[in-house]
């Protein structure tokens, strides 16, 4: 993923909220209790809205859209502007309360790296234009293609990068002139909710508004008459609810739904130059990323050295808790997800799957930590290969020909992402014309650009994100002819 360098926590000011000041917004000592899933010790307590709350929310969002709408293209960008200042001036405190929900380390590419995103996102949204588009200039003809706000948006977002995604949604939905009303996770909304208190320092009253709940606030928010159009990020089961949901209301729809990304690995690689990429392609945020590289397929002729080379970058990789300096991996965000990984692994090892590294997690211990796992002779059908494990748990799956790979990469119902690593690159854009998949990476697996488009194939969702495209996604086509 682009973002800046968040290598070096941003210095604190006069005006630098701590982690405290932050909590003491947006908690409610009344509300649900949020666990660290490192330690299981609380977090904070979140008030659990109702599908009354997100009717008040939409319409005051409903409300606030004319004026918002109205302002100027110019005067929309410079608080986007502000809005990132904001964000970068509370960095270190959101950074920390997002290490201690999400569970995430503070260095590596995880809590300081997705608030630094924040910022680099909202600044990017803000850059990006999208002028009026002259289609046709004739002596019989003049038309112009203009695109206004849909209205009031509802942005749903996921537990695994709670605060970049919110901005995914949030950022281009402002810039056109929409009001939002995000819904986050059950599982990381004190995250979000900080955000969005962050961004409302500069905002206009009631043009963003968030309600945190259960699965009644995102069927409400998803199927409210009010509300014109719904981004979601999730799994591909709650996205068909969604689409369902707004059928009778005809909502436009974003939806960046499940993935289970595939990666090749051709004869032509130098394993040892590979090998870093090829793990945090697999194992950024712990593996719980959507467009992570989740099966890897590898040639035959350097399968044991790839295989080598991953355990050699895994075995240095540090995990524990995410405030503590040292650690670049963390826990699964909740013990769902930690029984499903270990569901997957175990299914790998009955499969006769050899298990390189990891696969022996520590019953006693406090957390929702699994420890990284490689998994080699592993076959295809496996459960391992065919679910999505969402954790760390990467099958290395051995190839004898390019045909099967690409059969093997392109035969599941989702394509999010996959890759193609290869030291002859005009031979992997060939290979990767030829998979099914919303984005294909070549020797990378899993970065975004916030002017790049994003978006899936098949049941991996419908609906760019990002850069111009964008934009258009969070606005209505408008022909004015004559």
């Amino acid at each position: 993923m682009t973002a800046p360098d968040v290598s070096t926590p941003v210095q604190p000011t006069q005006d630098t909220p701590t982690l405290q000041q932050l909590l003491d917004r947006i908690t409610d000592p009344g509300g649900r209790p949020v666990p660290d899933p490192a330690t299981g010790e609380v977090v904070g307590h979140v008030a659990q809205g109702s599908a009354t709350d997100v009717d008040d929310a939409v319409a005051r969002a409903r409300a606030a859209q004319p004026a918002w709408a109205a302002r100027p293209d110019a005067e929309r960008v410079e608080l986007l502007q502000r809005a990132a200042d904001a964000v970068e001036a509370a960095a270190e405190s959101l950074a920390e309360l997002l290490s201690r929900e999400q569970g995430k380390p503070l260095n590596g590419p995880n809590a300081r790296f997705e608030v630094g995103a924040c910022a680099a996102w909202l600044r990017a949204t803000a850059a990006t234009e999208l002028p009026v588009e002259t289609v046709v200039d004739d002596a019989d003809e003049h038309a112009e293609l203009h695109y206004r706000p849909v209205g009031v948006v509802g942005a749903i977002g996921p537990w695994n990068w709670p605060m970049m995604i919110t901005i995914w949604q949030v950022a281009p939905a402002l810039r056109m002139g929409n009001t939002v009303v995000v819904k986050p996770s059950e599982y990381t909304p004190l995250s979000v909710l900080a955000l969005t208190a962050v961004l409302n320092e500069v905002l206009p009253a009631n043009v963003l508004g968030a309600v945190a709940g259960d699965g009644e606030v995102g069927a409400r928010l998803s199927g409210h008459p009010d509300v014109d159009k719904v981004m979601f990020t999730g799994s591909t089961a709650t996205g068909q609810a969604i689409i369902r949901s707004s059928a009778d209301t005809v909502k436009r729809l974003t939806l960046e739904l499940g993935g289970n990304d595939a990666g090749i690995v051709l004869p032509d690689v130098d394993p040892q130059a590979i090998a870093q990429d090829l793990f945090w392609g697999a194992f950024i945020n712990t593996g719980q990323t959507c467009a992570a590289l989740k099966r890897l397929y590898v040639h035959t002729d350097v399968y044991d050295e790839v295989c080598a080379a991953l355990v050699e970058v895994a075995r240095a990789m540090p995990m524990g808790r995410g405030l503590e300096e040292q650690n670049v991996l963390g826990p699964l965000q909740n013990r769902a997800q930690y029984d499903i990984v270990a569901r997957l692994v175990d299914a790998a090892r009955d499969g006769g799957g050899t298990i390189l590294i990891g696969g022996d997690p520590d019953p006693d211990a406090p957390g929702n930590f699994y420890p990284t796992t490689l998994v080699a002779d592993i076959d295809d059908e496996n459960a391992l290969v065919a679910e999505e494990q969402f954790g760390p748990a990467l099958p290395i799956i051995r190839f004898r020909d390019v045909d099967q790979a690409v059969a093997m990469a392109n035969r599941l119902d989702v394509g999010l992402g996959a890759s193609v690593w290869s030291s002859d690159r005009d031979a992997a854009r060939d290979l990767a014309a030829r998979l099914e998949a919303g984005t294909v990476w070549i020797n990378k697996h899993g970065g975004v650009h916030p002017m790049i488009p994003f978006g899936g194939h098949k049941r991996s969702g419908y609906g760019l994100e990002f850069g111009v495209e964008g934009l258009k996604a969070v606005a209505v086509p408008q022909v004015i002819s004559g």
